[in-house]
């Protein structure tokens, strides 16, 4: 029986996925596993039964990943789960900077008690509201993920013309996008054809800031800005300056802060990207299913902290081990379980940085618990688990 704590509400087509002798509780001491969205985990003590955390959704600012890696437990997310939700939202986006519609909206109800004047004076105002249509203008993408390519492709679709960057682009997001999307190497070539840009990528000390004054450079003016992927992409006080120089016509952003909120031309949503009903349970059930088959058969898919690593599930038993990446681990782990009399029927190594992830197949159902200590009194080695036939 493994114990699940919950920080936030989960959705129950996720959580029924757990077996039944799981315990699962928002008041869980000596957790397995904690699912959680955006309850922010900095300040909390980390039980000593912790194996591994779990984000419903993409962002893990909330989780202190340093202190979860110190402790060998695993960090997922659920990478893509909520892409089509994020994805209407940068379209509703495009539409809200290209139209006028939240101001238009907002002077319709000063109408309210003007009776059979309505008509006229909507007639008479509308004007002030005119924009333009998204149709043949261009897209500049940065960052072809999960929801870069979606929203790339449904771009196209509304026959806007789409160019695209990002130099970490993986194989299968390549193959997913729509052969009208074109491609630029450089995000100068990409920011100076830009009526619109949409920032897609994750927020890290690199991306921190990531579009600034020396970006605004590079756009035309009247240039429309959406930022639906992470606060801090886009570097307020430049922001400021390109929307009062005529440079920056609209930012519309999922992250609104102090400062963005108290800008003309800026647009600001309560970070609804993700909030649907589809988005919250596609990432419950990622979720889950990726806690369930590490703390069933030691598989890591979507970690943040360590590296990804899947083997087939084993009749007997199975040894899980962490370990700096340094060299002679391996051998140094191999000679310790010669030595206790125990043959490794199949092993698996992976190293993400500084950490490796050993998943060890032994010809017997049973391990006697003391091995633990052993291997642990290697130097270097930070995790130790046992999963029994």
């Amino acid at each position: 029986m493994f114990k699940i704590q919950t920080l936030n509400k989960i959705d129950s087509d996720g959580l029924k996925l757990f077996p039944s002798d799981y315990k699962i509780s928002d008041e869980q001491p000596e957790a397995d596993a904690i699912v959680l969205r955006s309850y922010k985990m900095h300040d909390m003590e980390l039980p000593k039964s912790l194996k591994a955390v779990a984000r419903a959704g993409a962002g893990v600012n909330n989780i202190p990943i340093d202190k979860c890696t110190e402790n060998g437990i695993v960090v997922f997310n659920t990478p893509g789960a909520n892409a089509n939700g994020v994805k209407e939202l940068v379209l509703a986006g495009l539409l809200l900077t290209s139209r006028d519609i939240i101001g238009a909206v907002n002077w319709a109800q000063t109408l309210i008690g003007k009776g059979n004047e309505v008509a006229s004076l909507v007639e008479k105002g509308k004007k002030n509201f005119a924009g333009q249509e998204i149709e043949g203008k261009t897209l500049a993408v940065i960052g072809l993920g999960a929801i870069g390519v979606l929203v790339a492709n449904a771009a196209s679709s509304l026959g806007m013309n789409v160019v695209g960057y990002d130099p970490y682009i993986t194989v299968r997001h390549a193959l997913e996008l729509n052969q009208s999307v074109k491609w630029v190497e450089g995000i100068e070539a990409l920011l100076a054809q830009a009526d619109y840009v949409t920032v897609n990528v994750p927020l890290t000390p690199e991306t921190k800031g990531y579009i600034n004054k020396e970006k605004f450079e590079m756009m035309k003016d009247g240039v429309k800005i959406l930022n639906f992927a992470r606060g801090g992409l886009v570097d307020n006080t430049d922001l400021k300056v390109a929307i009062e120089s005529g440079k920056v016509s609209n930012y519309i952003t999922d992250f609104p802060d102090e400062e963005s909120l108290k800008m003309d031309k800026v647009i600001s949503i309560p970070h609804l990207g993700a909030s649907t009903k589809e988005s919250e349970t596609n990432c419950a059930i990622m979720a889950v299913n990726q806690v369930k088959d590490f703390l069933e058969n030691g598989n890591i898919k979507n970690s943040v902290n360590f590296p990804n690593a899947e083997m087939e599930s084993h009749n007997e038993a199975r040894i899980l081990i962490a370990n700096k990446n340094v060299p002679n681990m391996v051998s140094q782990i191999s000679a310790v379980l010669a030595t206790e009399g125990i043959n490794i029927d199949n092993m698996l190594n992976k190293k993400r940085g500084e950490i490796a992830y050993n998943i060890i197949d032994v010809d017997s159902k049973t391990i006697d618990e003391s091995i633990k200590e052993k291997l642990m009194a290697i130097e270097g080695i930070f995790m130790v688990r046992i999963i029994q036939a």
